[in-house]
């Protein structure tokens, strides 16, 4: 298959966006529609029509990439892990590439996130990029030469749902999480997880907004939490350095936009990493909210 043109897709929860690159990475066509959220039949539908519309618009067919929240597991070819989950237990990618009727590409969106800003984005060339999304969920993605790394059971990069690294008496057993555990990295790193933390520590609820926002306007009590996360934080990234050893790690996700989460962080990482230095490169991403669109498109990189 060679085709000048790739075709992205992020679906998502609420929406479902699309874009078309050229091989320059430049946009040639994109655009987006709600997602017919708990409707399997429909949601297949809305992609094959989203497609159908950027082909129009661009001029030509193109390759297709689908980025998702959840995997396909190797073993059944089911859809399994996601937070969309009219989508869990469904053939999707043997479904959609037989409406679209052509090869389709799937990956995890976190993937897609770190494949797009290995190929073009805030560590193009990298060889070994790490790619966190911190916000609503916690999640990560691994790029090697500007593939997606996706492991034998479609599992690399899950890191949300790993205990907090190192936790204090206070920080045991932690906060219950949806996948059934307690303590997991997620309920702590998460927006949501800071807005609840800082809950703990004040008795208000909040959001994790409301937190940053208090933290800048010099609130004590919001600097203690934004303090205890970004020691959080460090001790979990700190944890897949010393196995991964990334080129660079990229930050996306709403609190990707905060730069005093981001600054700081490798100072918070820097102790707890089985090394002598630790100067990898911590960057937000560059392709922002596109990233997982972007990512989509890429997975045809190299042989479309």
């Amino acid at each position: 298959m060679s085709l000048p043109l790739r075709l992205g897709i992020d679906l998502g929860g609420t929406k479902i966006a699309g874009i078309i690159l050229d091989g320059a990475g430049r946009t040639r066509a994109e655009a987006r529609v709600p997602t017919p959220r708990g409707d399997y039949p429909g949601t297949l539908r809305a992609v094959a029509d989203l497609v159908a519309r950027l082909e129009a618009e661009a001029g030509g067919p193109c390759s297709v990439g689908i980025g998702m929240p959840g995997a396909i597991s190797a073993r059944t070819g089911l859809v399994k892990n996601a937070n969309s989950i009219w989508l869990n237990g469904r053939p999707f990618l043997a479904d959609i590439a037989n409406v679209l009727g052509r090869p389709v590409r799937v990956e995890n969106d976190a993937n897609c996130l770190a494949v797009s800003e290995a190929v073009d984005g805030a560590a193009a060339g990298a060889e070994v990029v790490w790619a966190i999304i911190l916000g609503t969920g916690v999640g990560s993605g691994i790029a090697l030469r500007g593939r997606a790394l996706s492991g034998r059971d479609r599992i690399a990069g899950e890191w949300g749902h790993n205990p907090l690294p190192a936790p204090t008496d206070a920080e045991r057993p932690g906060p219950p999480c949806y996948c059934g555990r307690s303590g997991c990295i997620e309920t702590w790193l998460s927006g949501p997880g800071l807005a609840a933390d800082h809950a703990r520590r004040t008795g208000a609820g909040t959001t994790g907004e409301a937190v940053i926002a208090a933290f800048r306007a010099g609130d004590a009590a919001a600097r203690a939490s934004v303090a205890a996360y970004l020691d959080r934080l460090g001790r979990s990234v700190a944890h897949v350095v010393n196995i991964l050893d990334p080129d660079v790690i990229v930050i996306g996700g709403g609190l990707s936009r905060v730069p005093e989460l981001i600054d700081p962080l490798p100072q918070a990482v820097a102790p707890h990493v089985f090394s002598d230095a630790f100067d990898t490169p911590v960057r937000p991403s560059l392709h922002g909210d596109a990233s997982g669109v972007r990512g989509a498109a890429w997975l045809w990189n190299g042989d479309a």
